[in-house]
C-alpha cells in the first residue's frame, strides 16, 4: 500500500513526527511518502487546497491511502469529504482509528494536530496510528457482527460513486488560481505524473498546467 503524509500549512511543525509515526504503525512493506507541508516551505496551503491535493492523489490513483490533519481536524475532514474520491474519517483516539479502520474502510484519515496537542500528544499521536494500521481494512467489527459491517461499507461506497462526480468532471469548474497553485508544487505535481494511473485525468491535468 502507498500512503502520503500532508497536512496543512498551520501544522508544519508536526511533520516529520506525523510523517515518522505513520512509518512506525504501518506494514513494513508499505510505502509512505512525505508531501509536507514542510516547516521551510515558503508556499502556504489552507486546509482547502491540502484537501484537493488529497483528492488528486486519490482519483489520478497515485495513492492509496492519506494521513492528514489540520488544527482541529474537521475541517481538512469536512474539505475531503466534499471533494471527488474520499471518504475521510475524523480520528483523535486509538479507538476511533482502529474502528474507522475495520469498519468504516475510508482511504482518508484526518487528525487534530493542534487542538488538546500538548504534552505526550506525540502518544497518543503513536498509539492511534498503531491501531489504524493494525490488521486489514473493511473486515468488520466485533466478529459476530462482521458480515454485516462489511456489507454496510461496501453499500456506502456504492452511494458514494453514485453520488458523487469524478475529479476528471469539476476540473473545468475549479478555480483556476486554485488549481494553478496546487499543480505548481513541483515535487506534487511530478509524484502525480510518474505514479499515476488514471490517464484521462492526468491528461486534463498537463493541459492545466500549462
Amino acid at each position: 500500500m502507498k500512503i502520503g503524509v500532508i497536512q496543512a500549512s498551520t501544522r508544519t511543525e508536526v511533520n516529520e513526527l506525523l510523517y515518522k509515526s505513520v512509518q512506525k504503525a504501518c506494514d513494513p512493506e508499505d510505502e509512505v511518502i512525505n508531501f509536507g507541508i514542510f516547516p521551510d516551505d515558503s508556499e502556504k496551503f489552507s486546509y482547502v487546497e491540502i484537501a484537493v491535493m488529497i483528492s488528486l492523489l486519490i482519483e489520478t490513483e497515485s495513492i492509496d491511502f492519506v494521513v492528514t490533519g489540520c488544527s482541529s481536524g474537521q475541517g481538512m475532514m469536512m474539505a475531503c469529504n466534499s471533494l471527488p474520491g474520499i471518504r475521510c474519517g475524523f480520528i483523535q483516539t486509538p479507538q476511533d482509528a482502529f474502528l474507522f479502520g475495520r469498519i468504516n474502510n475510508g482511504n482518508v484519515v484526518s487528525l487534530p494536530l493542534g487542538l488538546n496537542f500538548g504534552w505526550a500528544a506525540e502518544l497518543n499521536l503513536q498509539y492511534t496510528l498503531d491501531k489504524l494500521f493494525d490488521g486489514d481494512f473493511g473486515v468488520g467489527y466485533p466478529d459476530n457482527d462482521a458480515e454485516r459491517k462489511r456489507e454496510e461499507s461496501q453499500l456506502l461506497i456504492g452511494l458514494h460513486q453514485l453520488t458523487n462526480r469524478s475529479f476528471l468532471e469539476i476540473l473545468d469548474s475549479l478555480d483556476e488560481k486554485l488549481l494553478k497553485k496546487i499543480l505548481s508544487r513541483k515535487d506534487l505535481y511530478q509524484f502525480l505524473v510518474e505514479n499515476g494511473k488514471n490517464t484521462p485525468l492526468l491528461e486534463q491535468l498537463e493541459l492545466k498546467k500549462d
